[in-house]
């Protein structure tokens, strides 16, 4: 990727993976559906079950060749969040709560302004956190070992 294609990257995305979104532009304006995947590094959304193409595949080991009907990605541009109160597609904002803890809301014009939630699959991880210790992991005794005094002026006894 050259200098000029990172540029026009998205630095703060707005859209995430469990959004029920509307798809603004295309073969399949005016339906809405969820983000499946975000493909941040093409500026890319896949939404289920909308925009399909039909992908030829060739026949190799261990799989079948033949024409399939799979999901492609869609500029991020052509599709808005729908408003969880009205129904219909509005723009992303964010504001801090009394708490001070940051939402997302709905805004632009016919939009409700209400606090639109964080999906649910978000907080399953896709992979658990280890809970035992592996072979590559310093062992506990070793990482809470003092090994500098600040009082101490000069180089250490070695």
């Amino acid at each position: 990727m050259g200098w000029k294609a990172a540029e026009k990257l998205i630095r703060h995305w707005k859209i995430v993976r469990g959004d029920n979104v509307m798809i603004t532009r295309g073969k399949d304006k005016g339906e809405s559906g969820l983000v499946k995947r975000v493909v941040r590094s093409q500026n890319r959304i896949i939404i289920e079950g909308k925009n399909l193409v039909k992908k030829h595949i060739k026949q190799g080991q261990g799989h079948e060749g033949g024409i399939f009907t799979v999901e492609a990605p869609l500029h991020v541009s052509n599709v808005q969040v729908l408003d969880p109160v009205t129904g219909k597609p509005c723009k992303i904002g964010t504001k801090y709560l009394e708490d001070g803890t940051k939402v997302r809301v709905s805004r632009g014009i016919g939009s409700s302004g209400s606090i639109i939630p964080r999906p649910e699959i978000l907080k399953i991880r896709t992979t658990p956190r280890p809970t035992v210790a592996g072979p590559k992991d310093t062992p506990i005794d070793v990482v809470l070992e003092k090994t500098y005094d600040a009082k101490r002026v000069g180089m250490p006894n070695l």
